[in-house]
């Protein structure tokens, strides 16, 4: 079983404000993401950036047999949301933007903004015991979160992407980083929820674009009680932490390709893939684009956004592992 995320950046229906500008670009973009996804070959995929949710089945239905869709109804100023693609069937078990209790607003702009929740929703869902094959769950059902983080890519008033002074960038980038740090806050909570304590017998997974990388201290909130990291002597040491635990499975990924995003010309992976303890020991590889051919190639993109609007396929590259039974 193949358990992938990524983003597809922008997918939108063409004539928006957006998405491409025509259906020859906009069948160029579902055409590029329907052929990597096909090699992928996933059986459940969590996916971000879906803009319209028509756009989502338009680039299911270029795939091959039946999929099956589950998005967040909680967007985005600018409509884009996260969901899943599936082979079996999805029970939505949550759809939240909700801070947990006792985190509090944080400000979010130079006008003393507050905001107490997720900038778009945490969607988490569960397929039946044994639904995607081989074995992948074979004591209970699976159950996967997916989530997009807020940006590192800072946005300024009035739509600008670039700051007036470097007083200004700063604020910003403060102001980025309290909403992710509190977004990772609550999907901790969630992965709470999906663990109930029980981490050791239950397949849990949670995915998505986390804006951060694997030693951030946004990504690093997720991961619960510290210790037995991959890659650590206290891997192979069960403890009581290991039923709340979450593993990054980073790690895994050959160095050699260990990036899903290329930002002003620095390799970067800010899209990851945690699991609990009983799915991380089943893992039989990881990796970012696709099996077999080596180190994903991506494009640079820079701080404005809207220089790649209607490009076909992703400015990221699919993150996956594969897990046997």
């Amino acid at each position: 079983m193949l358990l992938g995320t990524w983003n597809l950046e922008n997918l939108y229906r063409p004539g928006g404000p957006y998405g491409p500008q025509d259906e020859a670009a906009y069948g160029a973009k579902l055409a590029a993401l329907a052929a990597v996804i096909t090699e992928l070959d996933p059986a459940l995929l969590g996916v971000q950036e879906v803009g319209d949710p028509e756009a989502l089945k338009d680039l299911a239905g270029m795939l091959d047999d039946d999929w099956h869709v589950a998005l967040s109804e909680h967007a985005d100023s600018r409509g884009i949301r996260v969901g899943f693609l599936s082979r079996a069937p999805l029970t939505v078990v949550a759809d939240t933007a909700a801070f947990p209790a006792g985190l509090r607003p944080v400000q979010a702009d130079d006008s003393g903004l507050a905001v107490g929740q997720a900038g778009r929703g945490l969607l988490a869902v569960e397929v039946e015991d044994g639904a995607l094959g081989d074995g992948s769950s074979p004591d209970g059902p699976l159950r996967v979160a997916v989530c997009h983080l807020k940006s590192k890519l800072l946005s300024y008033p009035d739509g600008r992407f670039q700051p007036r002074d470097e007083g200004e960038r700063a604020r910003y980038g403060a102001y980025a980083l309290y909403r992710r740090a509190a977004e990772a806050t609550a999907l901790r909570a969630l992965a709470d929820e999906l663990l109930e304590g029980d981490g050791r017998a239950r397949d849990v997974a949670v995915l998505g674009d986390l804006n951060d990388e694997t030693q951030a201290a946004t990504t690093q909130i997720l991961l619960g009680p510290p210790g037995s990291e991959l890659g650590t002597p206290g891997y192979d040491r069960a403890d009581r932490g290991d039923a709340t635990r979450l593993w990054d499975v980073a790690p895994l990924i050959p160095a050699g390709q260990r990036w899903s995003r290329v930002s002003s010309g620095r390799r970067e992976l800010i899209d990851h893939i945690l699991l609990s303890h009983r799915l991380v020991r089943r893992v039989t590889a990881a990796g970012t684009g696709l099996p077999g051919e080596g180190p994903p190639t991506l494009p640079s993109v820079g701080p404005d956004p809207a220089e790649r609007r209607g490009a076909p396929g992703s400015d990221h590259a699919p993150v996956w592992v594969r897990v046997g039974g």
